[in-house]
């Protein structure tokens, strides 16, 4: 959500910049724009739309000079995208420019302070009020100013100032929203996210909360509120550039897709030691944890309906009452957490702000806080008690399919070393061998996509889809709907299949199709019964079932199988036919399947 970048060097900054944004916009963005400092001004232009208006209106980079500056698309959410709301945000004169991320709470109680002191506020954007602060406090000297300023902020929020006084110089600052610092020998960055400097620099900054950065060409200095310098260790990041660019594919969804077999072997084999599982970076005892009566999973989106599968899997093998919420809902709802309580907080970009604030509002009510998240050092892998990072690596497309397959990959696993901790056997004797041979069953069903593509092109106008299933397969239904609605803007829902004659079933009529998922045997023959209910209405349905149930035929229009496994591991199976579908009827919909309309890839407000 929003994209920062800054550059401060010894090459023209405004190309960098533009370069950096375009990694960065399938964060989700709605405008663009640059300032850049140069002989005590600072230039800004900005622009609604794609990044690509932006780069026509300043010749590529080459209309804007100076080598030092910052960058940002916007995400709107105070006041609409034009022009004026962009990014950049300016003071009177341009004496101090400001890109953000995240909101700011108090901004109309200091906007209209500074109001009231003469300042004339052109936009309707909360950012604004930082520049004008900033400006108003400001006496000579730059870092002073910035940590007074902040001081009187509240909320979340990732800013990158300019000061047309110190034209060779950015000052940076994070709370609750994520930045980097880049490191290279052409000048240094502020970032965002990784993507943005990947080209330049694999050598960084991680900043905390509260810290700043000033940045130069030849030089980094960070501070505290109290401006005592801090002293970080480098961190590398093991990504290269052509991780993050598609290959050869149409979109990056379609490369991520197709990633799933290698990115799941990556997150599995290293944690699987003769045919035991082994997570080093779990570090709660075998007495410790027969302490643990309650797990919460907390997580939102995709990384949510993981959880709702880890739900029937760790109650299964475990026997551990297990409660799934969504981030967004768990602190407001004063939940009954204790020092015997295991929070687990899903979030591939570890960013996520719900689920940052859920994982603060569980430790401060006392529970053991463990993290899966994708990004190393992000904010919530940073504040957790313990951390296990699926190493999917990066994820461009805002709608998840390998950070969500590796996540599933790293809940078996933890199901069942929770099992071990217990000194229970494996719930199955070939659980370790099925789990390894995962990567190889996702990739016979990539290698037999055609007919998913067939089912896409003869479905895509659509109007309505619903998803049905029992058990883990209602939970992967809730993914399959999400993947289709947020990709392909058709009205899509998902219903526990025994919920249909309790209200729902009153939705079918002739031609709606219906999606329905049967992979659990003990639960088969009810999912065969629900839909002969849905076609006895006039439903069309698309099975999905295991290779063996060729019974299915009798009852579904449409049979899409899938490879057997054990039955707590289809999940990781039946979820690829449906990212295909959902993929495939957006691409033959003509949408922007990477950056959907309204939609974000890391959520950092509320």
């Amino acid at each position: 959500m929003c994209g920062i970048v800054g550059f401060s060097g010894k090459i023209e900054a405004a190309p960098i910049l533009l370069e950096g944004l375009s990694k960065l916009e399938y964060r989700g963005y709605d405008s663009a724009g640059v300032a850049v400092a140069c002989d005590g001004l600072i230039n800004t232009v900005k622009t609604a739309g794609r990044l690509k208006v932006l780069s026509d209106k300043i010749e590529g980079g080459a209309a804007i000079k100076g080598k030092t500056g910052i960058g940002h698309t916007r995400w709107a959410t105070h006041g609409v995208p034009n022009d004026v709301n962009s990014h950049p945000h300016t003071s009177e004169g341009s004496r101090v420019a400001v890109v953000h991320n995240g909101i700011i709470e108090n901004y109309m109680k200091i906007k209209e302070f500074l109001q009231s002191k003469g300042c004339n506020f052109k936009s309707d954007t909360d950012t604004e009020v930082v520049a004008y602060l900033i400006d108003y406090l400001y006496k000579g000297n730059p870092l002073d100013t910035v940590i007074k300023a902040i001081s009187y902020l509240e909320g979340s929020f990732a800013l990158g100032i300019l000061f047309a006084d110190n034209p060779d110089e950015i000052y940076a600052v994070r709370k609750d929203s994520p930045l980097i610092i880049g490191l290279s020998d052409s000048g240094n960055f502020i970032a965002s996210d990784i993507p943005a400097i990947l080209k330049y620099t694999r050598k960084t900054y991680l900043l905390d909360e509260k810290e700043i950065a000033k940045i130069s060409a030849d030089k980094v200095e960070l501070f505290d509120m109290d401006k005592k310098p801090i002293e970080k260790e480098v961190y590398i990041v093991e990504w290269d550039e052509t991780s993050a660019e598609k290959d050869g594919y149409e979109h990056f969804m379609a490369k991520e897709i197709m990633e799933q077999p290698e990115a799941l072997r990556k997150t599995v084999s290293p944690r699987i030691k003769d045919g035991n599982i082994s997570l080093d970076d779990f570090k709660l005892t075998p007495e410790e944890f027969k302490e643990i009566d309650r797990i919460y999973i907390l997580a939102c989106g995709s990384a949510y309906h993981v959880g709702m599968v880890a739900k029937y899997i760790i109650e299964k093998k475990v026997r551990v009452p297990v409660e799934v919420d969504l981030a967004s809902e768990f602190r407001y709802r004063k939940p009954i957490v204790t020092n015997k309580t295991l929070a687990i907080i899903i979030s591939q970009s570890g960013e996520t702000i719900d689920t940052l604030f859920a994982l603060r509002e569980a430790k401060k009510l006392g529970a053991r806080t463990l993290s899966i998240v994708n990004v190393v050092g992000s904010s919530i892998a940073r504040e957790s008690d313990d951390v296990i990072y699926t190493w999917a690596g990066p994820e461009i497309a805002v709608a998840t399919t390998k950070a969500y397959s590796t996540q599933l990959g790293v809940m078996y696993l933890l199901a069942e070393y929770m099992r071990q901790l217990k000194g229970l056997p494996p719930t199955e004797d070939t659980f370790a061998e099925e789990l390894l041979a995962l990567p190889q069953k996702i990739q016979k069903i990539l290698d037999n996509k055609s007919v998913i593509q067939y089912l896409a092109s003869k479905f895509f106008n659509a109007k309505d889809v619903f998803f049905i299933g029992r058990g883990v397969d209602y939970a992967i239904a809730l993914e399959g709907s999400l993947k289709l609605k947020e990709i392909s803007y058709i009205h899509s829902e998902a219903y526990a299949a025994g919920e249909l004659k309790h209200g729902t079933i009153s939705l079918i009529e002739d031609g709606t199709l219906v999606v329905a998922i049967a992979t659990q045997d003990e639960l088969f023959d009810k999912i065969m019964s629900n839909i002969r209910e849905v076609k006895a209405r006039g439903a069309v349905v698309i099975a999905i079932i295991p290779e063996d149930k060729k019974e299915a035929e009798k009852f579904a229009d449409y049979c899409i199988y899938i490879p057997r496994t054990l039955p707590t591991l289809m999940p990781s199976l039946t979820v690829i036919p449906l990212q295909v579908f959902g993929y495939y009827i957006a691409v033959a919909r003509g949408c922007d399947v990477d950056k959907p309309r309204n939609l974000a890839k890391s959520v950092t407000v509320e």
